[in-house]
């Protein structure tokens, strides 16, 4: 197993992309803290993986507060012993232009998919580095290149991950590693959501599956396996690195 008893924190991970990463981690050995604001949804996914034994436990709580990304850390360190592997996943869209959107709705999309990375990272690295090794895997978007009708805040935020990570790579190496996966249009309940911004939002998810090169959508488990072969060591040479799991569409 690849990732054998490497602790981990996965955030947004009770739905979509991060709870396929929270059970791909898992069937490769990892033990898994989980992160989600949905207390039922997060207590049901903990009852359900933990069936085999007790190698998940469920932390909820807001992920733009500081004290919920500490109390992450902590239950890692309690119920664990430590931490090897931050995978910071949470987002949220807050759709609307510009012009549209409230300063609160702004606030609150930097401080789910950006802000709450900081909060994670500032506590989490220490223990990385008290482990002799850590990785980061933090979870981007292609959203971070090109701009979406109604995705202020969403691309603006995903835009700063990037070199976000790439400085974290630079200042904690060669203890810890960090990169980031921006995936593609991924079909999961987000990107509904998302299409929700144009006037056909059926057609335009139909449209953008036709227009990438692999003829369909992604799935989350194909974000789940690029996770697992940045956090294992088959990827230990690759550090500050973006890497696009797109079917092909950054390549129009």
């Amino acid at each position: 197993m690849k990732l054998q008893n490497k602790v981990t924190i996965v955030t947004g991970s009770t739905s979509g992309i991060g709870e396929a990463i929270a059970r791909r981690f898992l069937e490769e050995g990892a033990l898994v803290v989980l992160s989600g604001r949905s207390e039922e949804r997060g207590k049901a996914l903990e009852l359900e993986l933990n069936r085999k034994d007790e190698r998940v436990i469920f932390v909820g709580g807001d992920i733009t507060r500081a004290e919920t990304n500490r109390a992450l850390v902590e239950a890692a360190k309690r119920s664990f012993g430590g931490l090897d592997i931050l995978v910071p996943c949470a987002g949220s869209l807050c759709l609307g232009a510009i012009t549209e959107i409230s300063a609160e709705t702004w606030e609150r999309g930097l401080g789910t998919n950006l802000t709450s990375v900081y909060h994670l990272l500032h506590y989490g690295i220490p223990e990385l580095q008290a482990r002799g090794q850590g990785c980061v895997v933090a979870v981007g978007s292609i959203a971070a290149y090109r701009g979406f009708p109604g995705h202020a805040v969403y691309c603006a935020a995903k835009g700063g991950l990037i070199p976000l990570i790439r400085q974290v790579a630079a200042d904690y190496a060669p203890t810890v590693r960090a990169n980031i996966i921006c995936p593609g249009p991924i079909d999961t309940p987000m990107l509904h959501d998302s299409a929700a911004a144009f006037p056909d939002p059926e057609k335009a998810i139909s449209d953008v599956a036709e227009r990438t090169p692999m003829k369909r959508l992604g799935i989350p488990t194909d974000v789940a396996s690029a996770a697992l072969f940045l956090a294992s060591d088959d990827s230990a040479w690759i550090n500050g690195s973006a890497l696009d799991v797109d079917g092909g569409v950054m390549i129009n």
